[in-house]
């Protein structure tokens, strides 16, 4: 077990699922919100990302690993379509997403987080939540100019969720806050709150953890759970922190040269000789 694992939390059951995947057992009945299939992309004549294939069940939290350079955010850019796909299909909650841009995708239902933050650091706390509701809550023009009763009503709704949604991680103190101003892990959890904020049926996150404290770490676990039990949405996960990943996600998907060469239960891929090879290298016996 590691260090930060929630002893009382229970993973769910992992069942097939009539493709070559597995999914949760209580997803087992429910179209999956993701499924990329055959996905690749090519720059010039480098081959980042090759034959990517994964289902996401409508509730799982599922992790998306592998060494440095593997190709992990740029499956990421793939399916909110900062990059368009060389080739594949990706398919979310049925519908083919062939043509659209990054705009139509969060609307679609996709929302992420990046590496490196990307607030909006001189605005506020709450405003930035508030621009992650702008598909959410419409108001228009004439309403906004002439400050007419529907753009009260709306900045009030507009202000009640904001502090709903930073109630999640106990952030309602900050809203007045400069964004920029807060520490760093908070900053963190803000950019998960305002892509909560899109009302997305799949949330990306690209390595949450990532300069947390083991303390931080672990509350971040719990409100990942907190999060999928609460809005009752799919999670993808990049991390690097294997503690977090084997402690928290149900299915997971190992990529290495841009291709899978591992899916599974946490048991499995830790057992899995090719992750262990890519990760560490050939033993000192296969070597010689």
């Amino acid at each position: 077990m590691t260090d930060i694992e929630n002893k009382d939390y229970k993973k769910p059951k992992m069942v097939p699922y009539p493709s070559d995947s597995i999914v949760p057992e209580q997803d087992a009945d429910k179209m999956p919100v993701l499924e990329a299939r055959h996905l690749g992309i090519d720059f010039g004549g480098l081959t980042a990302v090759d034959d990517f294939n994964m289902m996401i069940g409508r509730t799982e939290i599922a992790g998306l690993i592998g060494p440095n350079g593997a190709g992990k955010t740029t499956v990421f850019n793939l399916l909110t379509k900062v990059y368009q796909p060389t080739r594949g299909t990706i398919l979310l909650n049925g519908e083919d997403t062939a043509g659209m841009n990054t705009v139509k995708v969060n609307k679609a239902g996709i929302a992420r987080t990046f590496q490196n933050i990307r607030l909006f650091s001189e605005l506020s706390v709450e405003d930035n939540v508030k621009i992650g509701l702008h598909n959410q809550i419409k108001c228009g023009y004439i309403s906004d100019i002439l400050r007419l009763p529907r753009y009260f009503r709306v900045e009030r709704e507009f202000h009640e969720r904001a502090m709903d949604l930073l109630d999640i991680f106990d952030m309602q103190q900050y809203a007045g806050d400069r964004a920029g101003s807060l520490p760093y892990g908070a900053q963190r959890r803000l950019e998960i709150v305002r892509a909560l904020a899109t009302n997305p049926s799949l949330l990306l996150l690209d390595e949450p953890a990532a300069g947390m404290n083991p303390s931080e770490t672990a509350e971040l676990m719990d409100n990942i759970r907190k999060i999928r039990d609460e809005f009752h949405i799919a999670i993808l996960l990049i991390e690097h922190d294997m503690s977090l990943v084997m402690g928290i996600c149900e299915g997971i998907a190992v990529l290495n040269y841009g291709k899978i060469i591992a899916k599974g239960t946490a048991e499995e891929i830790q057992n899995n000789p090719q992750v262990i090879e890519a990760y560490l290298g050939k033993s000192t016996k296969e070597g010689a």
